[in-house]
């Protein structure tokens, strides 16, 4: 047996103590589930841009859109495949698209590096997710541009109505799009001939396939890596922008983890120090457990479960203080593609275990050794005390 109701009955004794206690395993948790929110969130804006219809077709070797170039000639050949979908005006919906990287300022005097995409009139139908807000989408022809939502407001200019300067020329905002707070809400949309011409990019970054239904999208990736005529790599949309968010995501979560460890290791010790000092000043109790029957093993569980409770409540509060922060969105840069994203923390079901579990697990470690000095106590000594 283990007196639960005499644990409980400590723990509010002894309050103050056990509330710094758990405040320090909550710090603690709440570090490691921000992290592991903070990474999620950054999966989950990029891949979110992806449709399990499309594939983005790269040059071969290339890690991403900035680095890649598709000619002209592959992009009229990928029109031809049969599985190819058809837009309302019954063309293919294939787009070859450029993109390049433009400076804006962003508050004062500091500037951020924001992708710039020169699109065609079958981007915006390839792609369901992404939906005008507000204004209307730019010309074709002109230096017209539509914002992402994420970008508007990162400077006076930056506004529908405002006049972006880039590339030596004037670009007006005509509208304002969401993409279900993907990556193309970081991005701004122009129209493609216009943006090529300014930045002088004959040739198309990437081409977007949108195909008939998913499951022809494997089968479309292997003709196109194999097709002799072009050295062209094929991925699927959602698989691209996953690979675009993996060494940022995995950059935070290793470095954020890491610093979680090292808190862990203090948290451990905190909660160490508390149950040693709560052991100490209950000797006389934990003899008289052991006079009225209970067992050696039943002290040591009572201890540990004690120690399980402050660590449980620790891991509660640190969740709770973590979700407080899934309303807080950041924009940093993305290694993979040297521009900004903005994203915010994700929460998900096993994040929140994962804290209540790793908070109930350093309260374990740290009532351990104070645990199974009690259950060693003679009862004659504790008595006596």
């Amino acid at each position: 047996m283990v007196p639960l109701f005499y644990n409980a009955r400590s723990l509010w004794a002894r309050r103050l103590s056990t509330g710094v206690t758990v405040v320090g395993l909550g710090l603690v948790v709440f570090v490691f589930s921000a992290v592991l929110m903070l990474a999620n969130g950054i999966e989950s804006a990029l891949a979110s841009g992806g449709d399990a219809s499309n594939v983005v077709v790269l040059r071969k070797g290339a890690t991403s859109e900035l680095v890649s170039g598709v000619e002209r000639d592959a992009v009229r050949i990928l029109t031809t495949d049969p599985e190819v979908a058809s837009g309302p005006d019954g063309l293919p919906l294939v787009a070859g698209e450029r993109v390049v990287l433009l400076t804006l300022p962003s508050g004062g005097t500091q500037a951020m590096n924001t992708t710039a995409r020169g699109i065609s009139a079958e981007s915006f139908a390839a792609r369901p997710e992404v939906q005008l807000v507000s204004g209307r989408r730019p010309r074709p022809g002109t230096n017209e541009v539509a914002l992402g939502r994420s970008l508007v407001g990162t400077s006076p200019e930056a506004t529908l109505g405002g006049e972006l300067r880039f590339a030596q020329q004037r670009w007006p905002v005509v509208g304002v799009f969401a993409a279900r707070g993907g990556a193309f809400e970081s991005e701004v949309w122009a129209d493609g001939m216009r943006l090529g011409s300014a930045f002088g990019r004959e040739d198309f970054s990437s081409a977007l396939v949108r195909l008939r239904s998913p499951a022809q999208v494997d089968a479309f990736v292997k003709r196109v890596n194999a097709n002799p005529r072009f050295t062209l790599e094929g991925k699927p949309e959602p698989a691209y922008w996953a690979d675009q968010a993996s060494s940022l995501a995995t950059f935070i979560r290793v470095l954020g983890l890491f610093v979680s460890f090292v808190f862990s290791l203090g948290a451990v010790l905190g909660a160490m120090i508390t149950m040693y000092a709560q052991v100490a000043t209950r000797v006389a109790e934990l003899g008289m457990l052991r006079a009225v029957g209970f067992r050696r093993r039943s002290v040591l569980a009572s201890v540990v479960v004690e120690s399980a409770m402050l660590g449980a409540a620790g891991g509660v509060l640190g969740a709770l203080g973590a979700l407080a922060t899934r309303f807080i969105h950041i924009r940093t840069l993305n290694f993979q593609t040297f521009a900004a994203v903005s994203f915010g923390f994700s929460p998900t079901p096993a994040i929140l275990l994962g804290a209540l579990l790793f908070g109930t697990g350093m309260g374990l470690l740290g009532g351990l050794l104070p645990a199974l000095r009690a259950s060693r106590l003679s009862i004659l000594d504790a008595l006596r005390a």
